[in-house]
């Protein structure tokens, strides 16, 4: 996991630097979506935005289904250690998650106008948090774990794959949730028109967010692996989760609430805001007509002015993926196979796209200069081969229990989409060409009534009229 997490940050920075390059020659909020069509050819990208936007729909909604399903599990954990009369099962835990789900969309519906302030509390709580956590345990940590073990020890937690498949087997599967961890970095990208200097604010976002959660995440995995106090016993918790038992055994029953509830707190900012990103993904692709039902989902409120179907849909779909936990002892593993998968796939695709159309793209203010291609080559090869890394089986023997379905889930969605696709969308679809259009005039979509006003102004011409309610 240490070495793991090394590895994973420098190809991140990779992909990463690849990104902001493109951010900084289209700093548009709308993200790989949007660099998906602007750096294809006209013929080629309703095509290219399409199915980036499909990858990056199903990401999005794996993305929260970990955040927010993690966030329950160790919500169950937390009241399991506070009473014994709690005793969690996949049931209970399935029910918490709807619970948390459901917090977090009534904050996206009713709390719309706090989310930025929920926003800063959030970067302080998980900055001071980590800080505080990992102080603790190495402070109150009885003894100490040699370097020897920290750094070399290898470990098989999947059950025998490294007698069936050799070490190098382990490893590469084993680096799946420091990938996971180190995604939604485009986030930057989607905030570059309501920064000063976008061209190059977008493009220092994107590495700092990869840069800083590298940093602040190694120290904390090393923190934690320091203050283990009985190997065996924390992988055989009766809690269920390592981590809770490392700080139980470091600071003790009641303080290790404390610190447990400063994890779940941090998981439920995470998810709240992963839900906000999911809504405004699904309203951008509802938009264009690519999502079943659009018309019904292409609604913003007027007086919330946010796109509340949208936040209820990204909910519903995000439960729905995790409904396989009731069933399979891997469902967490899965569903960061999936969003990995997802949201490194719609990474990759402008990234590569701009590598073929290298003669034709304009570097902004920020590039990477001789190391444009490499570094753009190097991203793409680094997301192939997670992307197939991240569909191979976690745990072994392979059944029902232990399959990792996530090559089901993104084969069902891309079956869909490229169905949809041939049979009808190529005749219609049109990719995200009009709301490029709008804000590069600088008109916000996403204010009910905008697109009305600038067409009355003369700003724009014959577009369709936004459907608000």
């Amino acid at each position: 996991m240490v070495w793991g997490w090394v590895v994973v940050s420098v190809f991140t920075l990779c992909v990463g630097a690849a990104m902001a390059e493109i951010c900084s020659a289209h700093p548009t909020s709308g993200g790989p979506y949007f660099w998906s069509a602007k750096l294809s050819t006209a013929k080629r990208a309703p095509l290219a935005s399409w199915i980036t936007g499909w990858f990056n729909l199903i990401g999005q909604v794996a993305v929260t289904t970990g955040i927010s399903f993690a966030c329950a599990n160790f919500l169950s954990t937390t009241i399991a250690m506070g009473t014994s009369k709690y005793q969690p099962n996949e049931k209970t835990v399935i029910g918490i998650y709807a619970a948390v789900l459901a917090a977090q969309g009534l904050i996206n519906t009713f709390g719309v106008h706090l989310l930025k302030y929920i926003n800063n509390i959030s970067i302080w709580w998980h900055a001071l948090g980590t800080t505080a956590l990992v102080i603790a345990v190495l402070a109150k940590a009885k003894t100490h774990q040699p370097a020897k073990f920290v750094f070399t020890q290898f470990y098989d937690g999947t059950g025998g794959w490294a007698d069936r498949a050799g070490h190098g087997y382990v490893i590469c599967i084993g680096i799946l949730l420091a990938q996971y961890t180190l995604t939604g970095f485009d986030a930057s990208a989607h905030m570059t028109e309501e920064t000063t200097n976008a061209a190059t604010a977008g493009s220092w976002g994107i590495l700092m967010s990869i840069g800083v959660s590298a940093v602040l995440g190694w120290f904390l995995i090393l923190g934690l692996l320091f203050s283990i106090q009985d190997y065996d016993a924390t992988i055989g918790s009766s809690t269920g989760q390592p981590v809770a038992q490392i700080i139980i055994d470091a600071v003790g029953d009641r303080a290790a609430i404390a610190l447990m509830v400063i994890i779940v707190v941090a998981m439920f900012f995470c998810g709240t805001f992963s839900i906000t990103s999911n809504s405004r993904m699904m309203y951008a692709f509802s938009r264009d007509g690519a999502l079943p039902g659009s018309t019904f989902f292409h609604k913003v409120d007027v007086k919330r002015k946010s796109p509340i179907r949208t936040v209820w849909l990204a909910c519903v779909l995000s439960f729905i993926l995790a409904l396989p936990s009731l069933g399979s002892s891997v469902a967490f593993a899965a569903a960061t196979s999936i969003a990995t998968i997802g949201l490194y796939i719609s990474y990759g695709i402008p990234i590569l796209l701009r590598v073929i159309g290298r003669d034709r793209f304009k570097k902004g203010p920020w590039h990477l200069g001789a190391f444009s291609i490499p570094i753009s080559v190097t991203a793409v090869i680094w997301i192939g081969t997670i992307s197939i890394l991240f569909i191979l089986p976690q745990v072994n023997p392979v059944t029902k229990q232990t399959l990792n379905y996530s090559i089901v889930a993104v084969g069902i969605v891309m079956v869909y989409a490229m169905g949809l696709w041939f049979l009808s969308a190529r005749r219609w679809f049109e990719g995200p060409r009009r709301q490029i259009q709008l804000q590069e005039l600088g008109i916000d979509v996403m204010e009910p009534g905008a697109v009305e006003r600038a067409e009355a102004e003369g700003r724009i011409k014959a577009l369709e009229k936004e459907t608000t309610t």
